[in-house]
């Protein structure tokens, strides 16, 4: 992986816009930080919103990611949709010693998926901070079945040692590779089918 380089070209089929939600405090900053710049940030500064561009190769397609770092406040909430609408895929953080956190990842779901209004969109559960043993009040499996539930991924990360944090991304562009290419294949099908049935002869 490396940073994209001004001029350098990727297949616009492979850029993708990701975004992360979730909770104030729960190491989207962190994460995004460790996957940008290999650098952990060991002190809280809320944000309003940051983001990046990164190129990377995912099973041997170069690929441009368009990282939206999202407030976790409620108060810009308004803010957040936006992204919703704009985003491809969504990476959904809570905090492992937060159980409060957690119970914000369905509600984000459902959030998402009302301005999404699609059947289907790329969401990966992320539960971060994982190797706080002794704070810890979410359970790995609680996070996974969860997950199981929304019909996503789920993967549990540290920002701190970097436990997961180029997975979680990788993961996620998988989604988006096989996502995109259903929808185009649809898209080609409907096309056909309208032809067809627009050269048919009625009897």
């Amino acid at each position: 992986m490396s940073a994209s380089r001004k001029g350098s070209f990727i297949n616009p089929e492979f850029c993708y816009r990701i975004v992360l939600v979730g909770s104030g405090g729960v190491g989207k900053s962190c994460l995004t930080t460790q996957f940008i710049a290999h650098h952990f940030i060991d002190t809280y500064d809320p944000t309003l919103e940051d983001s990046y561009r990164k190129k990377m190769t995912v099973d041997d397609l170069e690929c441009r990611l368009d990282i939206i770092d999202t407030v976790g406040q409620n108060d810009f909430k308004s803010i957040r949709e936006s992204y919703y609408l704009e985003g491809e895929g969504f990476l959904c953080v809570y905090d492992v010693t937060s159980r409060s956190s957690f119970e914000e990842v369905r509600p984000c779901w459902e959030d998402i998926n009302k301005v999404k209004n699609d059947e289907y969109f790329p969401f990966l559960v992320v539960g971060n901070k994982c190797d706080m043993h002794s704070c810890r009040e979410v359970a790995r499996l609680e996070g996974a079945k969860l997950a199981k539930e929304l019909g996503c991924k789920f993967l549990e990360t540290s920002a701190k040692y970097r436990w997961n944090v180029d997975e979680m991304f990788i993961e996620l562009v998988r989604d988006l590779i096989a996502w995109k290419r259903l929808k185009e294949k649809s898209v080609v099908s409907t096309r056909k089918r309208k032809r067809r049935l627009g050269g048919c002869t009625v009897c």
